[in-house]
């Protein structure tokens, strides 16, 4: 259950002395009921830790309700005399014990009541031997309760308990409840003469309170150990030094050891203040008189600085620096064991990577598969924000964006879309002439590509050229946002990038090959079209997608007179002519539409897409007047003419064969009828 957030006026230090004392006199069920008459949202457990801090209002609704709860009006009085047999905080069992003695405790009440209230202020009158008077003073803005002033009083008589002796009268006659201008407290003690100094002072008190305060570092160093991560390790660290230093704040901020921003974590302040002291403290500057700071170093590193803030006026004891630089030693181990932890995580996910990566690559059948594959591996096996592919073209010059990863989708598509030619680009040049990597800012390369990596939002880039012996095929890069970058980009980063690039370059040369493979297997050699099979394929994946009332068609082409041409110019001629008609029937068809070479001097053109059956004879007439004008054939003038059969399917189921063999049944009827009628060119 989430708690509201509220000031931080109210240590749980004496919340916890709060509920512990309604637990001792009613048991938990007592505790519920405070909770519930209060109002307040939050946990029992939470309220008694002295990280916890809630605000004035919430200690008064819960003084009120204990008081209620229990039945006694001395509630508050109570709580505060009794602290130390209801589990006081360690922390201020030994702040109060090394002042030395009640005098001394009540000279410096002010620093002592700073580490549990912020609402209100407290300032020694006087302090002699066995006397002393203290008065306090709400801030404006806050209410005045007698609840308040009780728990108080009870504190300050309890005070010299702690050193053996009884409890001091405390005489309470001037109360800001009452309409006084500020609370005034006169105490009377036991002096602590020869007869104290023969008698064995309380140590034992000492002693449970440095036991608790030992128990607590120790469960501290496991704690941290345990956290999954280094963020919720430093989330531990502060809110454990909260507990064994009592302060109104702490912050803690350390270096990122992924080469980040520093990480920062605090409580009690501001974040713009928290930010601020951050900067102070890893800056290894003096925070101030009011901030106690010390190192997190281990023997391996120097993490950063833990601190705890007091207000101004106010400082810490030696204790304190002692327990804050225990802290900061467990910190450090705990710090090099996760970040040890976590490189461990990286190397093995990135190893992974590699294997996910070289198992994609494996069944990557072309270029664009490659580079998705590729782009998609890059940040986790790199550790980049982002990464890209590029594939060169020689014919124009230019590098081509085949794949993209980690950037928003918009950008993604601008980069997917755009070319770079070498001549925009002196990166790109210098890369084409010695082949080496490039690292790439957004505050010092050339204008276009200043423009180009700000569109993406990064700023740092590592490029690697994918080179084949010494032909290039193309760019990998590695890309970080503003402040994510390594230190060094030509460390680790540029060894993996390598790496990967390698392999890349490997995979794009196997799925060349393999396009060069399939496209031989699936083009006619001589003219560059598709052979019988893939025609047959791209007719098949026409008739199973046409509509009801969609039609596909089928033109059958036959040249006339090439037998006699092979035969009196030579088959070099014969050739020469068939790569010609194959040009001017790719010149007639309409997009979408494919040409074919069937085999020896047929042809055939698919027509995937017919509004009406007789559209196709439109497409007749284009493919008839590409042999109306001669061919020229080893300077030679030659008229040749073409027997076209046309074959249409309209809607439902069809077979690829027959339609073919439709029109080519055609051709033969039109090739033999104008044979009859003398025409020569059978349409």
């Amino acid at each position: 259950m989430s708690t509201p957030a509220e000031p931080r006026e109210t240590s749980g230090v004496t919340t916890g002395l709060l509920l512990g004392y309604v637990r001792a006199q009613g048991g938990d069920a007592a505790v519920a009921e405070t909770l519930r008459r209060a109002g307040v949202r939050h946990r029992a457990e939470d309220l008694a830790r002295p990280s916890y801090w809630t605000s004035y209002d919430t200690r008064i609704r819960l003084s009120a309700a204990a008081t209620e709860v229990l039945g006694d009006p001395a509630t508050m009085l109570r709580v505060g005399r009794e602290a130390l047999a209801h589990g006081m905080n360690p922390a201020l069992v030994l702040l109060i014990r090394s002042l030395g003695s009640p005098r001394q405790v009540y000279r410096q009440i002010a620093r002592t009541v700073a580490t549990l209230f912020t609402a209100s202020t407290v300032e020694t009158v006087a302090a002699g031997s066995g006397r002393a008077t203290i008065r306090a003073t709400l801030l404006e803005g806050y209410p005045p309760s007698r609840l308040h002033c009780d728990c108080l009083q009870g504190l300050l008589g309890m005070v010299p308990t702690a050193f053996g002796l009884p409890p001091a009268d405390v005489r309470h006659e001037e109360c800001q409840a009452d309409g006084h201008p500020a609370c005034v407290f006169r105490l009377t003690y036991e002096r602590r003469g020869r007869r104290w100094r023969r008698r064995s002072p309380d140590s034992a008190l000492e002693l449970l309170a440095l036991r608790d305060q030992v128990r607590i570092l120790q469960s501290a160093a496991t704690d941290l150990v345990s956290s999954g991560d280094v963020d919720t390790a430093l989330e531990r660290i502060v809110a454990r030094a909260a507990e064994a230093v009592l302060a109104p704040a702490h912050v803690l901020a350390v270096a990122d050891p992924a080469g980040g921003p520093p990480l920062v974590h605090g409580s009690g302040l501001p974040q713009e203040q928290v930010d601020a002291l951050a900067a102070t403290l890893l800056a290894g500057t003096d925070p101030g008189p009011h901030v106690m700071a010390v190192d997190i170093t281990s023997a391996r590193r120097h993490h950063g600085r833990l601190a705890a803030v007091y207000r101004p006026g106010d400082g810490a004891s030696g204790r304190d620096r002692e327990m804050l630089a225990a802290y900061a030693g467990h910190a450090a181990g705990a710090l090099d064991l996760l970040i040890a932890l976590e490189s461990s995580r990286e190397e093995a996910h990135r190893a992974g990577a590699l294997l996910a990566l070289a198992h994609e690559l494996a069944q990557a059948e072309d270029a664009a598969a490659v580079c998705a594959v590729v782009a998609e591996a890059l940040p986790a096996v790199v550790g980049s924000d982002s990464a890209a592919l590029m594939l060169w073209n020689p014919a124009t010059g230019c590098l081509h964006p085949t794949a993209v990863t980690g950037v928003p989708d918009a950008a993604r598509e601008q980069l997917l879309g755009s070319a770079m030619p070498a001549e925009d680009l002196p990166e790109l040049v210098g890369m084409l002439a010695d082949r080496e990597p490039l690292f790439l800012s957004s505050a010092t390369s050339s204008p276009p590509l200043r423009r180009l990596l700000l569109s993406q939002g990064i700023t740092d880039v590592v490029a690697v050229p994918l080179l084949a012996g010494r032909a290039f095929l193309g760019v990998a890069t590695a890309a970080w946002a503003t402040g994510r970058s390594p230190e060094r980009l030509d460390g680790d980063a540029l060894a993996r990038l390598r790496g990967v690039g390698d392999q890349a370059a490997t995979a794009l040369q196997k799925a060349r090959l393999l396009e060069t493979v399939r496209h031989q297997a699936m083009h006619d050699a001589l003219t560059g079209l598709p052979n019988r099979v893939l025609f047959l394929d791209r007719l098949e994946t026409a008739l199973a997608d046409v509509p009801a009332d969609g039609h596909v068609g089928v033109l059958f082409c036959d040249l006339d007179r090439f037998k006699e041409i092979n035969d009196s110019l030579g088959h070099a001629a014969g050739d020469e002519l068939l790569r010609q008609v194959a040009a001017r029937l790719r010149s007639a068809v309409r997009p979408g539409d494919t040409v074919g070479r069937l085999s020896g001097d047929e042809f055939a053109v698919l027509l995937p897409v017919l509004i009406q059956p007789a559209d196709a004879e439109r497409v007749v007439a284009r493919v008839l007047g590409c042999f109306a004008e001669t061919f020229r054939l080893d300077g030679i003038e030659v008229t040749v003419g073409t027997s076209v059969g046309v074959a249409v399917h309209s809607g439902g189921p069809g077979g690829a064969d027959a339609l073919l063999r439709a029109a080519d049944a055609a051709m033969y009827r039109h090739k033999h009828a104008g044979r009859r009628d003398g025409e020569g060119a059978g349409r």
